[in-house]
C-alpha cells in the first residue's frame, strides 16, 4: 500500500482540503504474470510476450545505448511476411476483436455498472507526425460524449491534461493526464458523483520544478537532431522521435541519457516512437484506474465492469490491474501482434469509435425495454 495526497474541493463553497488515500501499488515487474481472464466462449487466452525493454537504464555504457536503440526500433511496425501473417492469425485467436465478441462482452456486463477508460493518441485520435496536431474528429467526439452520457468515462493519457482537454472539449469526462499523475473530475454536475465535489489528484506535484528544468535542458540538447520534439506534459516529458532518421536515434538516446544522469529521481520509459521521462514514484495508468474507481465508489465492488481501451505500452499497467482485480477487461488498439495483457483488440481509432457507438446503442435499447 502507498499513501497519496488527494485534494477534494467543493465548487459551491470554495472549501478544499487535502486527504491521504491508501492505494494498492501495481507490480511493474511481477515475478509471475497474473492469471488471464477467461476467454469468451471457453478457454483461457495467452498473454502474448516477446523480449522488450520497457524501463530504460540511464547509466553509462555503449551496450545500454544499443539496448535503448533496440527498444526504440521495436516500436516500429514490423515488416509483413508470410511468417508474420501466421503469427498475426495466432495472436488474433487469443486476442479476438472486441467488435466480433461484442455480444459476449455484453453478457459479462449484465447487472454491472460499466466504467469506460480511454487512452487518447492512437485510440481516440490517429497517430500523427506532429503531436500538436493529433486532433479528434467530430464524429469521435460525439461518440465519446454519448458514452459519457450513459457510463462514467475517463481519458487516461501521457499527455498534459489541459492539452487533451483542449483537444476533446468535453467537460463531462474525467481527465487523467501525465500517465495518471494529474487527475481531475468533471467540471459539470455529473450523476455518477456524490455531492458537488471535484476530484483532483496530483501525486507528483513536488517534481514540477525538476520537470521544468529538465524540459528546458532537453530543448537545447536535442536541437542538433532534426525531427526530435520535446513535449512538456506537466508532470512528465515526452521526447518524440517519429520524425527522426533511424541513424540518429542513438545520438538522441545519448543526449537524453546525458541529461538524466543528473536526475536520479526521474526514470525513462518507452512508448510508441517516444521516450517518456517520469518521476520515479509508484504511480502509473493502473494507479489512475484504481483511484478513479475508488472515487466513483467501486473500489471493492463486484457490481462494476471497467473497460480500458488503449494502444500504448503504458496502457499495459492498466491492463495488468484489471487482470489482478479479476473484473473488467482491456482492449488493445493495434494492427500487429504485441506483448499485451489485454483480452481483446481493435485495429484502429475507427474501430474504437464503432465499438463505442455500438455500446451506446445497446444501452439505449436496454433502457427502452424498461
Amino acid at each position: 500500500m502507498t499513501n497519496q495526497n488527494v485534494v477534494i474541493s467543493d465548487t459551491k463553497s470554495g472549501f478544499s482540503m487535502e486527504i491521504v488515500v491508501s492505494m494498492r501499488e501495481p507490480v511493474l515487474f511481477a515475478q509471475a504474470v497474473p492469471k488471464p481472464l477467461a476467454a469468451p466462449g471457453g478457454g483461457t487466452p495467452i498473454i502474448w510476450t516477446k523480449p522488450s525493454l520497457k524501463v530504460l537504464e540511464t547509466a553509462g555504457g555503449g551496450g545500454r545505448i544499443n539496448a535503448w536503440v533496440d527498444s526504440m526500433r521495436s516500436s516500429s511496425p514490423p515488416r509483413r511476411s508470410s511468417e508474420s501473417e501466421e503469427v498475426n492469425k495466432s495472436w488474433m485467436l487469443h486476442h479476438p476483436s472486441a467488435l466480433s465478441m461484442f455480444e459476449e462482452i455484453i453478457k459479462v456486463s449484465k447487472g454491472k455498472q460499466i466504467v469506460m477508460f480511454l487512452d487518447y493518441d492512437g485510440t481516440l485520435s490517429p497517430i500523427v507526425e506532429d503531436p500538436d496536431r493529433a486532433f479528434i474528429s467530430n464524429e469521435m467526439r460525439d461518440a465519446v460524449r454519448d458514452i459519457a452520457h450513459h457510463f462514467p468515462t475517463a481519458i487516461v493519457t501521457g499527455r498534459c491534461r489541459a492539452k487533451v482537454y483542449n483537444f476533446v472539449k468535453l467537460s463531462e469526462l474525467y481527465y487523467a493526464g501525465s500517465h495518471g499523475m494529474d487527475i481531475k473530475g468533471p467540471t459539470q454536475g455529473h450523476r455518477y458523483r456524490k455531492g458537488n465535489q471535484t476530484v483532483l489528484c496530483q501525486p507528483a506535484r513536488e517534481f514540477l520544478p525538476m520537470i521544468d528544468e529538465v524540459y528546458k535542458t532537453l530543448l537545447e540538447k536535442t536541437k542538433s537532431v532534426p525531427g526530435a520534439k520535446v513535449e512538456n506534459n506537466k508532470f512528465c516529458l515526452s521526447v518524440h522521435y517519429r520524425c527522426v532518421e533511424e541513424k540518429r536515434w542513438a545520438e538522441l538516446a545519448v543526449q537524453v541519457k546525458t541529461v538524466l544522469k543528473d536526475y536520479p529521481k526521474l526514470k525513462l520509459t518507452q512508448g510508441r516512437k517516444v521516450l517518456e521521462i517520469r518521476p520515479t514514484i509508484k504511480w502509473d495508468k493502473g494507479n489512475a484506474l484504481e483511484f478513479l474507481l475508488e472515487s466513483l465508489g467501486y473500489a471493492n465492488s463486484d457490481d462494476v465492469l471497467p473497460i480500458y481501451i488503449g494502444d500504448d505500452r503504458t496502457d499495459e499497467d492498466a491492463f495488468k490491474v484489471l487482470r489482478k482485480r479479476g473484473q473488467g477487461f482491456g482492449i488493445l488498439v493495434s494492427k500487429v501482434p504485441k506483448e499485451t495483457n489485454a483480452s481483446y483488440t481493435l485495429q484502429e481509432p475507427y474501430e474504437v469509435m464503432c465499438f463505442l457507438k455500438r455500446l451506446v446503442e445497446w444501452k439505449k435499447s436496454s433502457l427502452r425495454r424498461f
